[in-house]
């Protein structure tokens, strides 16, 4: 089976000048790409990293991120992906996590000075020993190993390359164990589903270290020799100037992300006829906007269902109708053993549903990072690894999802563990006690409510959250979008929050304000 490192070498040795990455700082040819890789090896191997080490990563989407990737492939040794948006209590509990020894980032990071920041963390008892410092031209410093240094270290198919983050119904990110084995099968999946070939041209706005934005613009593109477009920073309007300036012909993007490109003027100014499939998903598929998309682009929408974890139950495919492809979440796949479950794990398949979905085969992921507690409620005793969602399965065998089981807010594909944001926000003195709860949204899909009783006197503000979050390190991706501040919480038997009391509060105060 290939590895992505043994794609890039093929590419650079059949198209060497062809573009493998379009990014904010230029065309990085196959050949670059390759020799950048090998020297990020070097550079890795050289400082002493033993292989099956982990290296952190965190870097800006662009070509040096899959660079790295290929590198620390090349070297023997496993990525930590940390996502751009994370704050420092991420990055350090990742780190931790994980196991780390060295660390990979540019200088800065959300104003962060990184070398000031990793020697807070190595006096804290961090494990890393090394801290590699990328140039501002994506460089790396520091000695090269030899060649011969080198032989024998690539890391092969079935063996862990990639651990990332996600989020889970409590405490801070999971880390899920990758193999390149179950990214090449999802290939297949792709290019038969999306009718991909080494003509077209991708336009990835997913950053790199999670599992959308590694097969779309880390996998898929390197194993047909595909040019992939990626910037640093997604605004609808930079998207359609690449997409018509490039010719771009495929494009993955989470709702969110189209839908904002089609409330963008931008629309109506640029030539995007050259588009013919977007890969979306992460949330529901809203049926208006992704039916104006195609309207106004020519292009199919389509998209996988699944999770990080478990990779693809479903999917829709070219030769789907538009009923088919937006209203449902594509057909049960046939090399992967889905299955329908209740609460009490009955089995419900031969009914259709609706019950909590499991599946069993070469999509799945290893399981969880250093996690037996977390393994043992993704997977069932008998093997079946389940998503959080309640979903049906109708008579032609399509996959519709109609409901959650677990206590996730969905803001623009990324999953936001609401127990994990009322972890966060009760460290603010003012708060007693804290819930919060998923806001509709016409743009996110949706966004971060918090309810808060507080304490006598309080003039607590949403602002004086957001900076007493920001001040603890929490990444803006937990910090709450509306507050609401009530004298108690209403509480459910059992005595937990009754949270749907509170999701139709919003939506009532939602509706009132019109």
């Amino acid at each position: 089976m290939t590895t992505v490192s043994q794609a890039v070498a093929v590419n650079a040795r059949d198209r060497p000048d062809g573009a493998a990455f379009i990014d904010d700082d230029g065309v990085t040819s196959w050949a670059e790409y390759d020799r950048r890789a090998t020297d990020v090896a070097a550079v890795l191997v050289a400082n002493g990293l033993e292989r099956g080490e982990r290296v952190a990563v965190l870097l800006p989407d662009g070509a040096t991120i899959h660079a790295v990737f290929v590198g620390a492939e090349r070297a023997g040794l496993v990525v930590a992906g940390i996502g751009p948006r994370a704050g420092r209590r991420e990055i350090e509990h990742l780190v931790t996590k994980t196991g780390a020894t060295a660390l990979v980032t540019p200088a800065e990071h959300r104003e962060h000075h990184m070398v000031a920041l990793v020697a807070d963390l190595q006096a804290a008892g961090l494990p890393l020993r090394r801290h590699i410092v990328l140039a501002a031209d994506g460089a790396i410093p520091g000695p090269r190993a030899d060649t011969a240094a080198l032989a024998g270290r690539a890391l092969g198919p079935d063996e862990l390359f990639l651990l990332n983050s996600t989020s889970g119904t409590t405490g801070l990110p999971k880390c899920v164990m990758h193999t390149q084995s179950r990214w090449v099968y999802f290939h297949h999946l792709a290019v038969e589903a999306g009718e991909l070939s080494s003509d077209d041209i991708f336009l990835s706005a997913i950053p790199a270290p999670f599992g959308f934005g590694i097969w779309t613009a880390h996998v898929t593109p390197a194993l047909l020799g595909a040019p992939t477009v990626v910037t640093n920073h997604f605004t609808a309007e930079h998207t359609i100037e690449l997409i018509e300036r490039e010719r771009v012909t495929v494009l993955a993007a989470v709702s969110t992300q189209f839908i904002m490109m089609l409330a963008s003027p931008a629309m109506g100014r640029h030539d995007l006829s050259s588009l013919r499939a977007m890969f979306t998903g992460g949330e529901a598929v809203p049926y208006e906007r992704a039916a104006r998309f195609e309207e106004e682009t020519g292009a199919r929408v389509l998209q996988f269902y699944g999770s990080n974890e478990t990779g693809a139950l479903s999917r829709t495919a070219m030769t789907d109708t538009r009923e088919k492809r937006l209203r449902t979440a594509g057909r049960v796949i046939s090399g992967m053993e889905v299955r329908l479950f209740d609460g009490d794990g009955n089995d419900l398949t031969a009914t259709g549903g609706p019950g909590q979905p499991g599946c069993r085969g070469p999509a799945t992921c290893i399981g969880y990072y250093d996690d037996p507690e977390a393994n043992a409620k993704l997977v069932r005793p008998d093997g079946w690894m389940l998503t959080g969602d309640i979903a049906t399965i109708d008579a032609d065998g399509y996959l519709s999802v109609i409901g959650r089981t677990s206590d996730i807010i969905i803001r623009g594909g990324k999953n936001i563990s609401a127990p994990a944001v009322e972890e966060a926000v009760l460290t603010h003195p003012d708060i007693r006690m804290a819930a919060a709860v998923a806001m509709p949204s016409e743009v996110f899909g949706e966004r971060v409510c918090l309810y808060a009783a507080v304490v006598s006197g309080s003039t607590l503000t949403l602002d004086d959250i957001c900076a007493h979050l920001d001040a603890d390190g929490i990444g803006k991706d937990m910090w709450p979008e509306r507050l609401v501040v009530v004298d108690t919480l209403p509480m459910a038997s059992g005595g937990k929050v009754a949270k749907g009391e509170l999701r139709d509060d919003i939506r009532r105060r939602l509706a009132e304000e019109g």
